[in-house]
């Protein structure tokens, strides 16, 4: 006897893990998720795509500081450049 979709859920449970941590530290983020009406599974993923984020922001300033003055100006100009698609008209569509 075959059951449909079966295979699909166990695929996914093999997929789970544990991962140790404090008890506290569990509890906090159970409480935090819970405030949030997520799971602790969206939670962490909300947390991990905030910190993947601020750290794609934190490396690309530290390339702009450290970039030559004339990389600085190219891209400033094109940055000019992108701005008039702001007055494409598109805001009252």
């Amino acid at each position: 006897m075959t059951v449909i979709g079966t295979e699909s859920m166990l695929l996914a449970m093999a997929l789970d893990t544990t991962i140790k941590v404090e008890r506290a530290l569990r509890e906090r983020i159970r409480t935090a998720a819970q405030a949030q009406n997520l799971t602790v599974n969206e939670f962490l993923t909300r947390l991990m795509k905030d910190y993947e984020r601020r750290d794609r922001m934190a490396r690309a300033a530290a390339a702009m500081k450290s970039a030559s003055p004339e990389v600085m100006a190219a891209y400033r100009e094109e940055t000019k450049l992108w701005d008039v698609t702001s007055g494409d008209g598109l805001e009252e569509w």
